[in-house]
């Protein structure tokens, strides 16, 4: 009899020798940037993660992000809390590198947050006319 498949991701190192502190988790998701300048937001745009570790995050490169500085990070997850909360990771750090491969961020800190009551209720609402239909 066959072992049964694993669901967890094989980490991005498990390829190749590496000697990062954290393992990094290839995942692509929609992630919205804002530029930092003393606490305050000086311009957004988004962009894509390519892969995502406890201390840092790559992202895909793009002409309205900037090669230095300090970004606020916010991915819409795509797990929800309990089943019907959606939620949002917020991060930020420092950009350490900038190239063709893309940017690197270390990160400082990073939190978890729920994405407001009105997006819970309209969730709870769409499962309960999916459960109606049924």
């Amino acid at each position: 009899m066959s072992p049964t498949p694993s669901l967890e991701l094989a980490p991005e190192s498990a390829h190749r020798s590496d000697t990062r502190l954290h393992r990094r988790y290839p995942i692509a998701l929609d992630v919205r940037c804002s530029l930092l300048k003393r606490g305050r937001r000086e311009r957004s745009g988004f962009t894509r993660s390519l892969n995502i570790s406890s201390g840092g995050i790559l992202l895909e490169a793009g002409d309205s992000l900037p090669s230095t500085g300090m970004l606020e990070l916010v991915i819409t997850w795509p797990f929800l809390l309990d089943g019907v909360c959606p939620l949002r990771l917020v991060m930020r750090g420092r950009i350490v590198r900038s190239d063709r491969k893309g940017i690197a961020v270390k990160i400082s800190s990073h939190e978890f947050r729920t994405s407001g009551e009105a997006a819970t209720e309209r969730r709870l609402e769409d499962r309960s006319r999916v459960l109606d239909r049924n």
